[in-house]
Parts: C-alpha cells; sequence; structure tokens
C-alpha cells in the first residue's frame, strides 16, 4: 500500500539533511531521522531514497529563491528592480544558510536544472529591460550584467554565511552594484537613487 506524502515531514528530512551536511555530519538514512520519531522508510516515501534525497535538497535552495522572486512587486525602473533581486538574494540565502551552501555544490545533481537557471534568467530579464528603457549602453550585454550582478551577491553572502565577516559586509552591495552599473552606462545620480530604492526591499540590509 502507497504511503502518503506530507509535505511538513519532506520539509523536515530536507532541512535536517541541508544541516547535517553543512556541519559535516555523516548522513546515513538512520542518522537522518535519529530524534524525529519517524522510520527510514520516511525517505523512502518521499524521495525513493537517499539518491532522491539529494537531488530534492540542493534543488529546494532554487526553488526558494524563485518563490521569493515571485513573491516580490516590480516597478516602472528597471535598475531598482535588478538591484531588489540582488537584496533578494542575500535574504534568501541568510534565511537559508544550509541549502544556499548546499545550492552551489556541483557534486548533488538537480532534480530540474531549467528551474535553476530560470533564477538567474529573471535578472537576465530585468537587465535586459533595462537596457531597453535606455539606462545602458546599446552594447551591454544582459546575461553578463546579471551575472556580474549575481557575482557580487554571491560573493558578499558567502564571506557572511561562511563566517569570516560580518553582516556588516553586505553594505558593500550598494556602491559595488552602483558602480557595475554606472560602468555599463546608467546615469550617476539616477543610479544611486535606483540601486538605494532596491536595496531596502530588503528586511535585513541597509544602505
Amino acid at each position: 500500500m502507497a504511503r502518503t506524502k506530507d509535505p511538513a515531514i519532506r520539509t523536515l528530512l530536507i532541512e535536517r539533511a541541508a544541516h547535517m551536511l553543512r556541519t559535516r555530519e555523516p548522513i546515513t538514512l538512520r542518522s537522518l531521522v535519529a530524534g524525529t520519531g519517524m522510520s527510514t522508510m520516511a525517505v523512502y516515501t518521499h524521495f525513493g531514497g537517499m539518491d532522491g534525497l539529494w537531488k530534492a535538497l540542493r534543488q529546494e535552495g532554487f526553488t526558494r529563491l524563485a518563490a521569493r522572486y515571485d513573491s516580490m512587486a516590480g516597478s516602472e525602473d528597471p535598475v531598482r528592480d535588478l538591484t531588489a533581486l540582488v537584496a533578494a538574494y542575500l535574504d534568501n540565502a541568510l534565511d537559508h544558510p544550509d541549502l544556499y551552501q548546499v545550492m552551489f555544490d556541483a557534486s548533488v545533481d538537480l532534480e530540474d536544472l531549467e528551474a535553476a537557471d530560470s533564477t538567474l534568467d529573471r535578472l537576465v530579464d530585468t537587465a535586459r529591460r533595462a537596457g531597453e528603457a535606455g539606462r545602458f549602453h546599446r552594447d551591454t550585454r544582459p546575461r553578463r550584467l546579471a551575472v556580474q550582478s549575481w557575482i557580487i551577491a554571491h560573493g558578499l553572502v558567502s564571506l557572511v554565511t561562511g563566517g569570516p565577516l560580518s553582516i556588516r559586509t553586505l553594505d558593500n552591495g550598494p556602491p559595488m552594484l552602483t558602480a557595475l552599473y554606472i560602468g555599463a552606462g546608467d546615469d550617476p545620480d539616477r543610479c544611486r537613487a535606483s540601486v538605494e530604492a532596491g536595496w531596502r526591499v530588503s528586511d535585513r540590509v541597509g544602505v
């Protein structure tokens, strides 16, 4: 008889596995469910086994990032919106530090590679919209600018979630993004105002 899947149990197992991986605890079927009141069958019911768990684990980080992006309201200012996506990326990583570390573990497969790519595509589309609005040089490549924005976000948050630097390190985000977008052709004063407005969507980082 098929067992009923429980979303709460699935989430618990994913978050527990992510934490164990981040803290370098050995992960086996038994250690994963130890102390949870569940049997090892729960892993098979929700993931089909440990291989399925690993794929779901890495995917979950991108799923939550995509959900955060989907919850955001756009504006008529594409540079503000591009900055807001960067700030949301930082918030998502700080909210889910265990999953964030697994997101970029290439040794673990993804369930849906296209779904993961779509999170970067959100930045690419917004950068393209900014170019079409005349904010950037005509020869600016949206994907390159999106990747550069992501690199800034990833570098900053990795230094914070990884431990060596404090959360105030994130304050470097606005000047770095401003320099990047001015270099791409945006008007300096207008760019600063847009970046500051976009950065304020975060509930953790300030300007």
